[in-house]
Formats: C-alpha cells, sequence, structure tokens
C-alpha cells in the first residue's frame, strides 16, 4: 500500500506532500491543478524514464519519494530480503532528477539502480491513465493481458527464454548447411592438393640437397678422374710426391746425425706424410661411393623437378608449402567438421523444440480456456457499468507458419517468444452488430470501462495493492459515471484505490479526499493539496465540481444528497 508520497520541485509542484489510507482516495481540482503531474512522480518512483525537463523552473534538482507498506508474502518482500533489506520496516522509494543528468536513485537510504527498481516494483502497483487506455487499442497488448490473468506470466518468461536460446542455433544450422554446400567442390579440391603435397614427402631444406646432388652428378666423370691422378700422383705411381719426400727424409734422417737441427725437421717431414696418406686413403674412399650411372642423375633431376612444379604452385618456396600445406589441412578439418556441427546442432535444436512446443501447447489451451472466463466476467463488469447490452469476446488466434522465412514452427503454426498465439479483444457494443477490434469500434467512454472493468477482474488473481486511476471518466457522466464510482467503491474493499476524477458523481465514494488546486504567489504558480476532513469541506467541493464557479445552494444541497447517498 502507498502510505506517503513527496513531491519537491516537479514541474509546477514546489513542496507537497499526501498522506493515503487504505480505501478509495480520489482526487479533484480544476484542470491544469496539477493532478496529472502526481501520476507522472508515481510512475517515475515505479521505474519509468527521467527527464531534466521536469525539475521546476529555477531549481536544478527534483525529489520524488514515495513508502509503501509492504507485504511480507509478497514478491516484493522476498526481493528485498534478497537485497538485505528490511521489508518490516516498508519500501521507500527516493529519486533525485538533476539538470546535470546525474539522476539517482534510493531505495530505503541505498543508492541503486535503474533496475533493480523496476524489479522491485514490478506489480507494487498499477496505473490506469489515458496511456493505459490508448494502449488498450493495440492488439499486440492483449496477449500479455490474457496472460496476467491466466497466470502463465512465469511459463510464458520461459517459452521467451528457450525461443531466444533457439533460434540463434537454427540461423547458425542454415548457415552451416549453406557453407557446407559451398564448400563441397572447395574440399574435394583441397583433398587432393593435401594428399599430392602428402604424396610427395618433401623433407626440410631437400631441394637444396638435390641441386648439390645433381651437380655433383652431373660431373662424376671428371671428379673421379681428377681425384684418380690425384692418388696417383701424391702416392700410389713411380715418383709420386709421397716417394719423393721419402727418398728426402731418409737424407735428413743421415744428416742429422751431424746436426741434431735437422732431426726435427724430419720427424715433421714423417707427419707430413702420413697426413699424405690419411687424405690418400680419404679419397680413395671419396671414389668408392661415387656414383656414376646416368639413371641416378635422371632420378634425382625427376625429384627436383617434382619438388619445384610443388614450390612454384604452392608459394614458390618450400617454407611457403609446408605453411600452405598446414593451412590446407585446417581448412579441410573445417569443412570436414561442419556435420560433426551440424549434427550436434540438430541435437540442441530437437531438445529445445520439444521443450518449447510442450509449453507452448500448454500455454495455447490455457489461454483458450482462460479467453473464455475472461470473456464472461468482462461482459458481466460492463453490464454493471451501463452497457447492458455490450458483448465482449476475447480471442485467441494462431497463424500458419511460412516455412521458408520462420525459423522454426508448431504443428505447422507460426512460433515467437511468446508462443504460438495471438489475443484479441473485440466487442459488439449493441445487438446486431458484429464484434470488431476496440480500435475500430470502441468510444472513449467504453475504453473507459472496459479498463476499469479488466483492473477489476485482474486485481482479483494478482498481488497489486495499489490501484491507480486517471481519466478513468473520460467520455462517461450521469447514470454511467454513478455505476463507476460504485465499482470503484467495491474495488477499493480489498485493494488500495486512488482515483484522479472530474466528476462529483464518482469523487463522493471516496473514503479520503484531496482537494488538488494551483495558487500563484510572488508571481511563481505552484500546486497545493489539501485533505479535505470534514462534511462541509467536501460539500463544497462537491458542489464546486457540480456547478462550477458559480456555487449556488441548490448545488450544495445537491452535492450533500451526493455524500449521503454514497454513504460518506
Amino acid at each position: 500500500m502507498l502510505s506517503e508520497l513527496v513531491i519537491k520541485n516537479f514541474a509546477i509542484i514546489d513542496d507537497l506532500r499526501i498522506s493515503f489510507d487504505d480505501g478509495l482516495a480520489v482526487l479533484t481540482g480544476e484542470t491544469g491543478a496539477g493532478k496529472s503531474i502526481i501520476i507522472e512522480a508515481v510512475n517515475l518512483l515505479l521505474g519509468s524514464r527521467a527527464s531534466a525537463d521536469l525539475i521546476r523552473a529555477g531549481s536544478e534538482t527534483a525529489e520524488l519519494e514515495a513508502c509503501f507498506e509492504i507485504n511480507p508474502e509478497t514478491a516484493q518482500a522476498a526481493i528485498m530480503a534478497e537485497q538485505d533489506l528490511d521489508p518490516s520496516e516498508g519500501l521507500m522509494i527516493r529519486r533525485v532528477i538533476s539538470t546535470k543528468g546525474k539522476h539517482k536513485i534510493f531505495i530505503n537510504s541505498r543508492q541503486s539502480s535503474i533496475q533493480l527498481l523496476k524489479r522491485i516494483t514490478n506489480g507494487l502497483a498499477g496505473i490506469s491513465s489515458q496511456h493505459a487506455h490508448q494502449g488498450l487499442l493495440q492488439e499486440e497488448n492483449h496477449l500479455d493481458i490474457l496472460d496476467r490473468f491466466c497466470g502463465i506470466l512465469d511459463e510464458k518468461k520461459e517459452v521467451g527464454r528457450i525461443y531466444n536460446e533457439l533460434v540463434p542455433l537454427v540461423k547458425e544450422r542454415r548457415k552451416l548447411l549453406e557453407d557446407r554446400d559451398n564448400a563441397k567442390e572447395e574440399a574435394e579440391l583441397l583433398r587432393f592438393q593435401i594428399d599430392e603435397i602428402r604424396a610427395a614427402d618433401i623433407k626440410k631444406e631437400e631441394d637444396t640437397i638435390l641441386e648439390q646432388e645433381r651437380d655433383r652428378l652431373k660431373n662424376a666423370a671428371g671428379i673421379f678422374e681428377t681425384v684418380q691422378q690425384g692418388i696417383g700422383d701424391l702416392y700410389s705411381q713411380d715418383g709420386s710426391v709421397v716417394e719423393q719426400l721419402d727418398t728426402f727424409n731418409r737424407s735428413l734422417e743421415r744428416y742429422g746425425e751431424f746436426d741434431p737441427a735437422l732431426s726435427g725437421k724430419s720427424e715433421k717431414l714423417a707427419g707430413v706424410m702420413y697426413e699424405i696418406e690419411d687424405l690418400v686413403e680419404d679419397l680413395r674412399s671419396y671414389l668408392g661411393g661415387l656414383t656414376l650411372d646416368p639413371a641416378a642423375l635422371e632420378e634425382t633431376e625427376a625429384r627436383l623437378d617434382l619438388i619445384q612444379r610443388l614450390k612454384r604452385k604452392y608459394g614458390g618456396s618450400l617454407d611457403s608449402l609446408f605453411a600452405e600445406y598446414e593451412n590446407m589441412k585446417q581448412q579441410y578439418e573445417a569443412a570436414s567438421g561442419l556435420d560433426e556441427r551440424i549434427g550436434e546442432l540438430d541435437r540442441k535444436i530437437e531438445d529445445l523444440k520439444q521443450a518449447y512446443t510442450k509449453h507452448a501447447l500448454a500455454m495455447s489451451e490455457k489461454r483458450k480456456k482462460g479467453a473464455k472466463e475472461l470473456s464472461g466476467l468482462v461482459r458481466t463488469e460492463l453490464h454493471s457499468l451501463e452497457m447492458e447490452q455490450a458483448d465482449f469476446t476475447v480471442k485467441v488466434k494462431q497463424s500458419m507458419a511460412d516455412t521458408g522465412k520462420e525459423p522454426f514452427s508448431v504443428d505447422g503454426l507460426k512460433a515467437g517468444p511468446s508462443g504460438i498465439d495471438r489475443a484479441a479483444f473485440l466487442i459488439s457494443p449493441n445487438p446486431g452488430e458484429p464484434a470488431k477490434a476496440l480500435k475500430k469500434i470502441a468510444s472513449g467512454g467504453e475504453l473507459s470501462r472496459i479498463v476499469l472493468a479488466l483492473k477489476v477482474i485482474l486485481s482479483r488473481s494478482q498481488a497489486l495493492e495499489t490501484l491507480i486511476f486517471d481519466e478513468v471518466d473520460a467520455g462517461i457522466g450521469g447514470a454511467t459515471s454513478e455505476k463507476v464510482g460504485a465499482k470503484l467503491k467495491t474495488l477499493a474493499t480489498d485493494n488500495q484505490v486512488i482515483c484522479i476524477t472530474h466528476l462529483a458523481q464518482i469523487a463522493k465514494y471516496g473514503d479520503n479526499h484531496f482537494k488538488i488546486e494551483k495558487r500563484v504567489s510572488g508571481q511563481r504558480t505552484s500546486t497545493a493539496i489539501t485533505r479535505l476532513e470534514t462534511q462541509e469541506e467536501r460539500v463544497e467541493e462537491l458542489a464546486r465540481m457540480i456547478g462550477g464557479s458559480q456555487i449556488t445552494r441548490a448545488t450544495r444541497e445537491h452535492a450533500e444528497e451526493m455524500l449521503q447517498s454514497a454513504g460518506t
């Protein structure tokens, strides 16, 4: 229940404080006195968007504050406890709107966020204004009203969650199928190229090694002849280098007996001869391994040609070829993995579709049953509000899915985040007239009564303890306004009801009556509110509402009779 509302420096309101009680509170006053500004302030305290344009001229900030008494069994109490706030202390919301754009929100004196404010006030109070009347004309809002009546908002939220998870997966699967079809030929080419490189079995720097081998084979005959001749000159033929060195060394050894200095030279010369002998042995070994077969040269050149061709095809060097090989393998593996990913998506999509279908079909049955019940209840309420001949129908309908455009369907029906259904409110105000959409047939007065009827019905199934009505009297008067007032009075037996009205026939039913007026002081206009405590004060206000600026004895007597007839 809203127990207190404080408004400072907001629009034309300077400083306003209103304390509310149980029952029906009516707010009356001249047009332009600021009654709708109070509704705007409550909207902001419930989480609507703030604007610096609402700050009173000459002020830098506007402050709004509301105190609610919280039932410990409500969702609001649970959220407060979750945030370490004590529900028994009530809920105090304060918003500070600044010209500098640094707006602030406080919940029980703790600075908070707009997200938490919206969450904690969701279902705390319901405001019915001209916006609600116009919103009722939009068919997209009808399903939400029906779902609130059916009590399936949590199930609807789960359906929306599944839908939002499912749709991206379906789109991904379609994309993968396209990729797979487009990549089929490319994958075949990649497979051929990978096999071609793998079959070649090229080793690192093999091209350099082969080029050296080719040059060696081309010059093998000349190499053999040169090395063979060198072996003869050094060692094996008559007069070879080793033979001459040996003769010279024996001479050194003989004369070394006469000069010890020559003895050391003889030992060095013997070492040189041993090195020449080792060199000759290495050269003979080399000749033993030297290939002179022309077939080996042909084989080497053929291998080198293969490598050169693959190098030209895949980047111009072995490093480029090896890099391209690894890249192609990754591409091929990715293309080959599409089927696996598609299969994985198929399993996820199927599970989600089954869950979605189960919930959507269950909700559809509840909606169809609820639509019949809601239709009957609204008709009953409208009949009690001077619309005895009106026929009101809630129609639940579905659309066939366009398989080429829709991500998925349920038994051929179009699926969406709210399920497979749409809802439409249809009305026939008079017998014999076909039922049509509200926006095509309902007048302002009829819309006001339909909104009130829905509020009365929904209040029975929702935990809303505070209902606020602005312009509920739009387009009505006479006996109809009497019925509307009596209906609000009845509604206030189980809910706190706050109603802004211009009609005395409604205001007379108020358990609490507040008069809002515009005052001018020092060339500044401000809004003031007065709680009408006495019978005389209420009679005077009702008389003003009946007779305008010319209040006569007759209008006062009429106002007094109205209060007596209402039992207030």
